[in-house]
């Protein structure tokens, strides 16, 4: 992508000039053909110049990536990560779903939106804080729960906490989370999301893992539990197993004169489970078997249909949309559902049938109660000589 040179608008120009080599840095992640799926980062980067997805950053990701900006916007709008209006240098999130609702989630949210004098998705005057209510954070475990720049920053808040931390961010300081990466701005977490490493030394290292993250570690400590031969310096793989041996033997060949490996014993469990397996094969060959034949039975005697040997699927579509060389069913073999209670027989009777394949009341009748309230509606017109929508005196010539 480096080498492909974009003719910018003058929308795009200016973010281009200050984003366009890790705007390539980015789309190189990705194979050739598929640049457009760095959108999601692209749309990062742009909120780390401005704070948020201008129409201007809207234009700079459609160009670069070769697309039209309905398409960028149709994403933007999506995801609450990409903000649409401009937002604080610290966006404070309350989580005020179920759990933390129920612990005090949203006495939170109310003292921070009565403290700083902004609701939802406001941001106040001095740019510092925009407030949000998010729906979950992930985070039952701690609740309630804060973040700031979607790093969690309150564990088991209170509203007092809560006031006490956004004062900290507004006089400048940048308080140690609860747990978690060092405190950022938001320009800076969208560096981060946009897939660039955090680069302030020991950022990463600031908050320690809670207790309930903990808890499965704990317990296993306790009780003595460990994976058998675990090694935490085992490299991962980075291809997936062969399925079988055959496949494994068609990636690694053995070499000529070697001799197959001997078949494995198989355990009491493996070989019980083979049978088990064997067993309920039978059974269901044998209940198919039985159903084939109650068909066959059902089915004899009755005349065979031959000649229609198209395919179910060609068939529906021929019936869906018929054309001059579809044949027509015949009406005199289509039988009329059997009303299976009183009321339905009651309801069908009075419900006059279709013929000639009109509508149901495009019949005989229907027409007649069309022309009798055709009717009925001209000679109420003819009976007053001064319709309603005319509010005016009518007279004869001679009077006036």
């Amino acid at each position: 992508m480096s080498d492909i040179t974009v003719d910018f608008s003058p929308a795009a120009a200016p973010l281009a000039e200050k984003l366009l080599e890790p705007a390539r840095e980015i789309i190189a992640r990705y194979p050739v053909g598929r640049e457009r799926s760095a959108l999601l980062p692209l749309l990062h980067l742009v909120q780390t110049v401005e704070g948020h997805v201008s129409p201007d950053g809207v234009a700079f990701c459609a160009e670069i990536l070769g697309i039209n900006k309905a398409q960028v916007g149709a994403v933007a709008t999506f995801y609450t990560m990409y903000k649409r209006r401009p937002t604080g240098e610290y966006l404070v999130s309350v989580c005020t779903n179920t759990l933390c609702n129920v612990l005090g989630g949203q006495e939170i949210y109310d003292g921070l939106t009565e403290h700083l004098g902004v609701g939802h998705d406001e941001t106040t005057a001095d740019g510092k804080i925009t407030l949000e209510h998010a729906e979950c954070l992930a985070a039952c475990d701690y609740a309630p729960v804060v973040t700031v720049n979607y790093d969690f920053a309150i564990d088991e808040a209170t509203p007092d906490a809560a006031v006490g931390l956004v004062e900290k961010l507004r006089n400048g300081e940048r308080p140690t989370p609860s747990r978690g990466a060092r405190l950022c701005t938001l320009k800076e977490m969208q560096f981060q999301l946009a897939g660039f490493a955090d680069e302030r030394e020991g950022a990463v290292a600031d908050g320690v893992a809670g207790a309930p993250t903990l808890r499965g570690v704990t317990l296993a400590q306790e009780h003595g539990v460990a994976v058998a031969n675990f090694n935490i310096d085992t490299p991962i793989t980075t291809t997936k197993p062969a399925r079988d041996e055959s496949a494994k033997a068609v990636k690694d060949p053995a070499p000529a004169g070697a001799k197959p490996p001997a078949a494995k014993s198989e355990g009491k469990i493996a070989s019980a489970a083979k049978r088990a397996a064997g067993a309920v094969k039978t059974a269901a060959a044998a209940v198919v078997d039985k159903a084939e034949h109650a068909v066959e039975h059902r089915k004899a005697g009755a005349p065979v249909k031959a000649g229609d040997v198209k395919d179910p699927e060609v068939r529906a579509a021929e019936t869906r949309n018929p054309d001059g060389s579809t044949p027509t069913p015949d009406a005199s073999q289509t039988v009329a559902p059997v009303p299976g209670t009183r009321t339905e027989a009651a309801g069908t009777a009075k419900n006059a049938p279709a013929g000639d394949g009109k509508p149901a009341g495009d019949t005989q009748r229907g027409e007649s109660i069309v022309s009798e309230a055709n009717a009925a509606h001209e000679e109420q017109s003819t009976a007053s000589e001064n319709p309603g929508w005319q509010n005016a005196q009518r007279g004869t010539e001679e009077k006036k």
